[in-house]
């Protein structure tokens, strides 16, 4: 893998319904605008991934020797995300105090 490749980004579906479950808590919880900011800035950090996949540490509880499981750590959600030859799958969006089985289980996930 190196680091200069553009990759193209892939989402699964438990990506979208956890950035769905997370919009709706913080339109209860913040307000809309605030929610639509947030939801905002993911959109960011993903369009970039693209070619900034390598920007953000491995997954500490996700380890392989090749470092294709990786994270990006925004306020309190953790959005995991894998690279393969040719693509980068985003994984989950998990909020940060959820327990390290839930994010083991981001492994499973196939595209």
């Amino acid at each position: 893998m190196e680091g200069k490749k553009k990759l193209q980004v892939k989402l699964s579906i438990e990506f979208v319904h956890d950035l769905d479950d997370a919009f709706q808590y913080g339109v209860e919880t913040f307000g809309a605008s605030q929610a639509i900011k947030y939801e905002n800035d993911i959109w960011q950090l993903i369009e970039q991934l693209s070619h900034n996949y390598l920007l953000f540490p491995e997954c500490r509880h996700l380890p392989t020797k090749s470092k294709i499981y990786r994270w990006i750590i925004l306020e309190s959600h953790l959005i995991i995300y894998r690279i393969t030859d040719t693509q980068i799958q985003v994984l989950r969006m998990l909020h940060s105090k959820r327990s390290i089985s839930k994010i083991r289980t981001s492994r499973k996930i196939r595209m």
